[in-house]
């Protein structure tokens, strides 16, 4: 019998039946990108995914540009039942638990989304990260990373003298310590304020986000120098929900809802290096220089920043476990 006809035959009895699942669920999820927002675009696509390969079985509710709560609030707006999960990042948890930080951006850690990728997926990573969530009842699901951010700045920035004295806009934690141990004056302020700092001169540069996003935003209309590829920052989103209602799924559905996480975190990687690379391109046409630090002060940075790291391993238990996960990775990388 031909390979057509066994399929043929099989299905006609039933052998090759489509999965089933218990019942039908909605899950109620906060993201802080807008539907605009690129990576926003492609979340639209993961729930059609989601939707379709679970054959109408998952419906998705997006709440997109953090309609429900604020970005801070959404991980516990899933742990109280308002959500169902969180879309947004776990750099926001830090001050629920410092180990957060190092879910969220190991910073001066590793070269390329990819690396970080392979420590998460086949490091010891998954594990290391998914205790920390569990312990606020919650499932880790998957990551999502759009590689190395840029910083971007009125004046030079060519290597580590040109850090000194230098202000620029910074989120809080650890990378305040990492900067301000290089001589540069960190300023922790609003996102929404950059601009006006940039304009007034009372901040000298910024790190706001990847270089093709930082030309969204408008930056290099006011400053023209930025660090490409960037080296010190490279922050990821996650999916997480609230681990009853995860473990209420079936295992199908759980398995849908990881592929394609894991084809979501692939996209936004792929698409936003191919973006950072047309906008490098288009900015230094229009006069903007790009920095690219030296093999030697990215190990020197790397080096730096492993002194912040041991301090924020001493702060507990968690902590000092993701610090040390990384540490071994790296290591097997040869980037320490």
């Amino acid at each position: 019998m031909s390979l057509k006809s066994l399929l043929t035959t099989a299905a006609a009895v039933g052998i090759l039946a489509a999965p089933t699942f218990a019942e039908d669920v909605t899950l109620r999820i906060q993201t802080h990108y807008a539907t605009e927002h690129p990576t926003g675009k492609a979340i639209a696509q993961w729930i059609d995914d989601v939707q379709t390969m679970s054959d109408g079985s998952i419906t998705i509710e997006m709440f997109y540009s953090s309609s429900v709560v604020a970005t801070v609030e959404t991980f516990d707006a899933a742990i109280n039942g308002i959500l169902d999960c969180d879309m947004t990042g776990g750099s926001y948890q830090t001050g629920k638990n410092p180990a957060f930080q190092f879910v969220s951006d190991p910073m001066g850690g590793y070269n390329t989304a990819w690396q970080q990728y392979t420590w998460f997926y086949h490091g010891d990573g998954y594990d290391a990260a998914q205790a920390l969530y569990n312990e606020q009842n919650m499932q880790l699901i998957g990551w999502m990373l759009y590689g190395q951010e840029s910083l971007s700045s009125s004046k030079p920035l060519a290597g580590f003298a040109d850090l000194e004295g230098w202000k620029f806009r910074s989120p809080p934690g650890l990378e305040t310590e990492i900067f301000e141990g290089l001589g540069a004056s960190p300023i922790v302020m609003d996102f929404t304020e950059i601009f006006t700092a940039l304009e007034t001169g009372i901040i000298d540069g910024a790190d706001a986000s990847g270089l093709a996003n930082n030309v969204g935003l408008g930056i290099y209309d006011i400053v023209k120098h930025a660090t490409y590829p960037g080296f010190h920052s490279m922050p990821s989103d996650h999916l997480a929900c609230n681990k009853d209602v995860w473990e209420g799924l079936t295992e199908a559905q759980r398995r849908i809802i990881d592929t394609a996480v894991q084809k979501l975190g692939f996209q936004i990687a792929l698409l936003n290096e191919k973006a950072n690379t047309e906008a490098a391109a288009a900015l230094q046409a229009q006069g903007v220089t790009l920095y690219d630090w030296s093999a030697e002060d990215r190990a020197e940075f790397r080096r730096i920043a492993q002194e912040a790291w041991d301090g924020w391993a001493e702060k507990n238990d968690e902590t000092k476990a993701l610090v040390e996960s990384h540490r071994a990775f790296l290591k097997q990388l040869g980037l320490l």
